[in-house]
């Protein structure tokens, strides 16, 4: 594994559409209708090398989202060629990259690192491998699963929790809108603010890696 695949693309030229989340590069583009997104995406499934990148296409009444890759460390130079050039099929089909609307959920299930079960969850869950402690469904519709080992040393407090993860520019805002829902921060740092309800459940808001090299400040 290697950073410098995703480090390159987040600071690369041109790719002002795309928001790197921990799950792969992702763009939406709007458009007015159900028949317009399938005729864009049908323009885009065209770009020469896509359907070699494990990208995931999908279509929506009001969108048109793009997951170059779900391996954010498989990235590499070639993927930002690819970006380009869909985000200008997107520009020829009059259609606009909404940065906002783009997010990945991801279940984090934590357990001791002899407890770890990536087999079991795959197999309930009709998952493929992604990596060897995570799986994904096929059709990159649902929330990417990761085992998550604890350190030996730490009690298991939460079996399970959710991370999202949101364009740079968007993750103050999701947090404020997380709090004045009655949440509460019970941890933040430069990478990511940890959440709570009021029943104690946890979730984590993150802009890494999109805001690389600092999360805190969009514009550096």
């Amino acid at each position: 594994m290697s950073e410098a695949g995703w480090k390159a693309f987040v600071t690369a030229d041109g790719v002002a559409d795309w928001v790197v989340l921990h799950g792969g590069p992702t763009a939406a583009f709007r458009t007015a209708s159900i028949r317009e997104a399938a005729q864009l995406a049908a323009a885009i499934a065209e770009v020469p090398g896509l359907d070699e990148a494990q990208s995931v296409l999908t279509v929506t009444d009001r969108h048109v989202s793009v997951r170059l890759t779900r391996d954010l460390w498989g990235l590499e130079p070639g993927h930002v060629d690819l970006a380009r050039a869909v985000s200008a099929v997107a520009r020829g089909q009059g259609a606009r990259a909404d940065r906002a609307a783009v997010q990945e959920v991801q279940f984090a299930i934590a357990a001791q690192p002899q407890a770890i079960d990536v087999p079991f969850w795959r197999a309930v869950l009709g998952y493929r491998p992604l990596a060897d402690d995570a799986g994904t469904d096929p059709l990159g519709h649902s929330s990417t699963v990761w085992l998550q080992e604890l350190d030996p040393a730490k009690s298991l407090r939460h079996a399970m929790h959710v991370d999202v993860s949101v364009a740079r520019e968007r993750v103050a805002a999701r947090v404020e809108a997380a709090l004045a829902a009655g949440g509460t921060v019970v941890d933040q740092s430069a990478q990511h603010w940890t959440l709570s309800d009021r029943a104690g459940n946890r979730v984590c808001v993150t802009a890494w890696p999109d805001g690389y090299p600092d999360p805190t400040n969009p514009a550096a």
